[in-house]
């Protein structure tokens, strides 16, 4: 049965592989991005996100079957906390009326390996509490400081948290809505494929996300997992971050989950 489904960062890389796949199986499938999507709409705004639910609400007629919250930049620069978290809450939250409506709704974020790297306990602290202000200050302070990088990693940890926090409460399980994230490994894009062309660069990316399991992935290889923890077969997972690394999380972490 065709379903309908919203994916935001749908122009490139794993969000446009997951509506090429969704699409390719029959399914309707709204983007939203930046610009060349159905929708466009910049995500680190207020005045965007009010945007995103507006249209999706007109171009759906007010009921969604599937939502993959999957725009994100990896900037180091306030802006990627921005989009990255509370980008991604405001899409779920401000969609999640539009899934209640639909039929096996479903609804996903896209995280990261890097949510398992060294964070900044008071960006995470700030996007967890929802002051947006106050992550935005965080993250600023930790460019200042010359740790950049930690606001990717923390902005990723930050939605993997939101969602093991929110998939259990009435709003998603009590509504019967799964909520999860996939944390995709190192994946090839225009984005990485420089890094992984410089023989030094690569070093730092395969110590750091160790993938001993067919390496370095393609966007294409991810969506099948999005679709189906997004589909109506998927009724009891729920709540959880699943790894699409190639065992790095593994390698980084050992048996120390349990």
């Amino acid at each position: 049965m065709s379903r309908t489904y919203l994916v935001t960062g749908a122009a490139s890389g794993i969000g446009k592989a997951t509506t090429d796949l969704l699409r390719s199986q029959g399914h309707t499938v709204i983007g939203a991005d930046l610009k060349n999507s159905d929708i466009s709409a910049d995500l680190s705004s207020a005045e965007g996100r009010v945007e995103l639910v507006t249209q999706a609400r007109e171009l759906t007629g007010g009921r969604l079957d599937g939502v993959v919250a999957c725009a994100g930049i990896a900037q180091f620069d306030p802006l990627t906390i921005k989009v990255n978290h509370f980008g991604a809450v405001a899409t779920l939250q401000g969609l999640r009326p539009l899934l209640a409506a639909g039929t096996d709704p479903r609804a996903l974020a896209v995280g990261s390996i890097d949510s398992l790297h060294p964070t900044d306990s008071a960006i995470v602290h700030a996007a967890l509490a929802g002051d947006e202000e106050a992550a935005v200050a965080a993250s600023q302070t930790a460019v200042d400081g010359g740790e950049g990088h930690l606001v990717y990693s923390s902005s990723k940890a930050a939605i993997s948290r939101w969602v093991r926090r929110s998939a259990i409460t009435e709003d998603w399980a009590g509504t019967g809505i799964p909520l999860n994230a996939v944390g995709p490994g190192v994946i090839i894009t225009p984005m990485t494929q420089p890094l992984l062309d410089d023989p030094e660069m690569r070093g730092v990316v395969e110590q750091s996300v160790p993938m001993p399991l067919h390496g370095h992935a393609r966007p294409e290889q991810i969506a099948p997992l999005i679709a189906w923890l997004t589909s109506p077969e998927n009724t009891h997972v729920t709540g959880q971050v699943i790894f699409v690394d190639g065992g790095a999380d593994a390698v980084l972490r050992g048996d120390r989950t349990w």
